[in-house]
């Protein structure tokens, strides 16, 4: 069983252990190589995914660029919120930035673990509070702040710095690679 996804869930709701072993043991392991897919442009986000190993990243094209929306790394989770709960099809895509492991849980899981286990309604009620507050402060910097500003909150998170190419760093902090680069220039 993944202490990791244990630590991450009692995050959110405090569980017997015979319980959140329950629901632990409900999540299903899967390799994903580098560039590989979790999710696809107009496919309907099924699965909640948790980070064991490695980092992903969600994404959307406008036109034939790629817009960065959000990193996922290790002990974290990875979804598109919108699709997932609507059961609309997505406008993003979920790749694997390096070699990966993940553990995820299909919602129909979930909606099964809500009748055996009704504490997961309020750690799911938790997790979706704090995706939707860190969504607004990614909105609010992404309004507020300026694209040096962007990056400079960036240095204090290391993992964003150490395994993520710049292209993608440009693209999450809303400039151009080159911008970036005049950015890291100026800063040093």
């Amino acid at each position: 069983m993944s202490t990791e996804l244990k630590n991450f869930i009692n995050n959110y709701v405090k569980l017997e252990d015979a319980e959140l072993d329950d629901i632990v043991g409900r999540f299903k392991k899967r390799q994903v190589c580098k560039n590989e897919f979790l999710l696809k442009e107009g496919d309907i986000c099924g699965d909640l995914v948790f980070v064991q190993e490695g980092c992903l990243r969600l994404f959307y094209l406008t036109g034939d660029v790629e817009i960065s929306v959000w990193f996922a790394f290790k002990n974290s989770s990875a979804i598109d919120i919108y699709s997932f709960i609507s059961e609309k099809p997505s406008v993003y895509f979920l790749q694997a930035i390096e070699n990966s492991e993940v553990m995820y849980l299909p919602k129909a899981e979930l909606l099964k673990l809500y009748q055996t286990h009704p504490k997961t309604q309020e750690m799911m009620r938790n997790f979706w509070e704090d995706a939707v507050l860190n969504l607004i402060d990614r909105f609010t910097a992404l309004q507020r702040d300026s694209a040096e500003e962007r990056y400079l909150q960036l240095l204090s998170k290391p993992p964003y710095l150490q395994k993520i190419p710049q292209k993608y760093l440009a693209s999450f902090i809303g400039v151009t690679p080159t911008s970036l680069s005049r950015i890291r220039k100026n800063i040093r």
